[in-house]
């Protein structure tokens, strides 16, 4: 199992190893992930053995630095090499991401069939460029042969992290594990595992227009680690009770469960998880993402009367308002939840796990 970078990426990663290993308990996993980035602290936590290679991104801006990239890419193919001599793999599982790249290009020389999943409604660099040598590759969304050749496709939709799709804590037990109102409606934000600058700008900017709707909203604030503290402090200066911010919620399925409005970066996984769970939601798409594919993601639900969709640029006017407008909407909201869960593609692991199975035999 090879890429990584962002939750986006292991999450599934991890969705799929965990599948692989409940119908194979004896089956060996090894992941390849790039040094430094996440995957390095999550993989091992999860239970699995990584590597890491040295490899990066290629920087855009300063095009001298890219020696250094070539050197560390030229030394990363060197060691996917070595692991290959020495693991032996059956097949090679690419998630997108910087060690993907250097990983799955290594086994299509040795032969080893590959298998590409792909969380994005727009494609990312790593899997086009290896999606000629590959012997399938797993989408979330329909329209990829813009990207991959057509016959490789298969729809099988993201994996998201099993506990979310097993809560069965109704809404109002949820809200009472995090210590809320069960009967305030309520708001879940949050910015990916490391937070959402913009997001959080955009809360602090009008957490007065929030404590004036206490007596019937509430929200939960999932601000990130970088910016925990900036935004605790905003909002202890505020005097606004109505709002309980935290760096990290590690019950994401209490949180999920107790909400009545997600607010949300477009990344893939979280899109997945929005659907699976029939949540309604305002999406603010990141603008720092390759292609620009979160604002890609967020257009295939907006379009479909499935989210809300604010632009980075406009969410520091129009993000708050947009929330508490469609959070005291309950027909907008009803809308919303189911025209999102109709998108849903259900069991996507185990569908990815029968096209390995296919590609290994038996």
């Amino acid at each position: 199992m090879s890429g990584g970078g962002t939750g986006g990426h292991i999450f599934p990663a991890l969705s799929i190893a965990n599948e692989i290993r409940r119908r194979f308990p004896q089956a060996q996993i090894l992941f390849v992930g790039a040094e430094g980035r996440m995957e390095m602290e999550r993989v091992p936590a999860a239970g699995y053995d990584i590597k890491g290679l040295p490899v990066c991104g290629f920087d855009r801006k300063h095009l001298l630095r890219n020696v250094k990239v070539l050197m560390k890419l030229w030394k990363s193919i060197r060691l996917a090499n070595q692991i290959l001599k020495d693991f032996k793999p059956d097949i090679a599982i690419g998630v997108g991401g910087y060690a993907s790249g250097p990983m799955l290009k290594a086994a299509q020389k040795k032969g080893i069939p590959t298998l590409l999943q792909e969380q994005n409604s727009y494609a990312g660099v790593t899997n086009k460029l290896l999606a000629k040598g590959a012997k399938c590759i797993c989408v979330a969304y329909e329209g990829m042969e813009r990207f991959f050749p057509a016959e490789k496709i298969v729809l099988t939709g993201n994996p998201v992290r099993r506990n979310l799709l097993e809560c069965e804590a109704s809404a109002e037990d949820a809200k009472k594990a995090l210590g809320i109102d069960p009967d305030k409606a309520t708001v879940l934000i949050i910015g990916g595992s490391l937070g959402a600058r913009t997001i959080n700008q955009s809360i602090i900017g009008d957490l007065h227009k929030i404590g004036a709707v206490a007596n019937e909203v509430q929200v939960v604030w999932q601000s990130g680690k970088i910016y925990d503290e900036q935004c605790r402090e905003a909002l202890k200066q505020s005097g606004v009770k109505n709002v309980i911010q935290m760096p990290f919620i590690s019950n994401m399925d209490m949180a999920y469960r107790a909400a009545d409005l997600v607010v949300s970066r477009a990344g893939a996984s979280s899109i997945s998880e929005l659907q699976l769970l029939g949540k309604p939601s305002i999406l603010v798409p990141s603008p720092n993402v390759a292609e620009d594919h979160q604002t890609k993601n967020a257009l295939a639900l907006a379009n479909r009367n499935a989210a809300i969709m604010v632009a980075d640029a406009d969410a520091p006017e129009k993000l708050v308002d947009t929330m508490l407008a469609t959070i005291n909407d309950p027909e907008t909201l009803s809308s919303l939840g189911e025209n999102v869960e109709r998108m849903a593609l259900l069991n996507a692991a185990e569908h990815i796990v029968d096209e390995v199975m296919k590609i290994v035999g038996s």
